[in-house]
């Protein structure tokens, strides 16, 4: 495996396993927030975090549960704090409130492709627009006197943009981009095109993570290879299966990988439920977004879709519970599968995410 590529302002913090490539997991609305990243940690953490959108606009403040991501790590490894929006100065001074916690850098959202977000001309709707993405990456280059990166796809609806805004990537000196291989119009259903992002790896200066669909460790070595990528960023599928990254780690340096049990995932969830848990949250809420996260675990259990479709009808903890047991400590040594089955789609309430979903959440993110 080639080495990490050293950006061109300063060095991305160290990776788990020297020269090898980088891990991260993709930023998640609703998902990577203080108590994901711990359990994600738990089971082997990437090399980098990356937090929840920081919603940025006049009225904005940087919001105290995800600055907790932040504030409250103690997972070992770097966050970086995501920012959405198009204020630019406001987008500089939430910038410059972060860089007063201990982030490893500021990342821009221009990839979020949830209606309700590209429809405010932010997230993925930036890239409909190369003269304002230009003014962005300037001042928060500015602002940003350590590391400044960049989340986003190869388009909106074409691809017209793309090698554009990989200019003005470079223009800006940006440490590292992380690039979904679909446009934003594509959202998740159809294939990844994961040769925009080896023309990506040409033609920037810096470190690029390849993102989208990668549903194994070995789906994400070969990605890896095929591209050129100084790295992978996995999100959906590290829900699914957090023993994920350690997997690449094991993958990328030729051990063996380790197998994941039925059981290993019935502890996995117990342990993600209790870590969720919020005083004064009602059992029927925290079961119905515990709901949202099976929904990925259980492309994996068995290939008819019995777990899912029984677990989505659940109401109360002790009927959830008793569900998981039955599926998942039946045969507690069985392998717990590497990759989804397939046809058994984590749907979290309809066939096609709404276009009122808020923003590349558990609501809008299906397999």
């Amino acid at each position: 495996m080639s080495s990490v590529p050293v950006s061109r302002s300063a060095p991305l913090p160290a990776p788990l396993v020297p020269d090898a490539p980088l891990t991260a997991l993709a930023p998640m609305q609703d998902v990577t927030d203080l108590a994901f990243m711990g359990v994600i940690a738990h089971y082997g953490a990437p090399d980098y975090f990356f937090t929840e959108f920081f919603r940025v606009h006049a009225q904005s403040r940087p919001e105290k549960h995800i600055l907790r991501s932040i504030d409250e790590n103690r997972t070992g490894r770097p966050v970086f704090a995501q920012l959405i929006g198009e204020d630019i100065p406001h987008l500089v001074r939430t910038a410059r409130e972060l860089l007063c916690h201990p982030v490893a850098g500021i990342d821009l959202n221009m990839g979020c492709p949830a209606p309700k977000v590209y429809k405010k001309n932010v997230g993925g709707g930036l890239l409909r627009d190369p003269e304002k993405v230009d003014e962005i990456l300037g001042a928060l280059r500015d602002a940003s006197p350590g590391l400044f990166t960049v989340k986003m796809r190869i388009g909106f609806d074409t691809t017209v943009h793309f090698e554009r805004i990989l200019d003005l990537l470079n223009k800006h000196s940006v440490d590292l981009l992380s690039l979904h291989g679909r446009t934003v119009k594509e959202g998740y259903r159809s294939d990844v095109h994961y040769d925009f992002i080896a023309r990506a790896v040409e033609r920037v200066k810096c470190p690029v993570l390849a993102n989208g669909n990668l549903t194994s460790a070995a789906t994400a070595v070969r990605v890896q290879g095929e591209t050129k990528a100084a790295g992978v960023m996995i999100g959906r599928h590290a829900i699914r299966n957090p023993w994920i990254f350690r997997q690449c780690r094991e993958r990328f340096s030729g051990q063996p990988v380790s197998a994941v049990t039925l059981s290993d995932v019935r502890e996995y969830v117990e342990r993600l439920y209790r870590a969720t848990q919020q005083p004064g949250l009602a059992e029927v809420y925290h079961v119905n977004k515990m709901k949202k996260y099976l929904n990925f675990v259980g492309q994996g259990v068995d290939a008819t879709g019995a777990f899912l479709h029984e677990m989505r009808r659940t109401e109360t903890e002790r009927q959830l519970f008793e569900i998981c047991d039955r599926h998942l400590l039946a045969e507690p040594g069985r392998i717990f599968a590497d990759e989804p089955y397939p046809g058994v789609i984590a749907r979290p309430n309809c066939e096609t995410p709404s276009a009122d979903a808020d923003g590349c959440s558990l609501e809008s993110i299906t397999a």
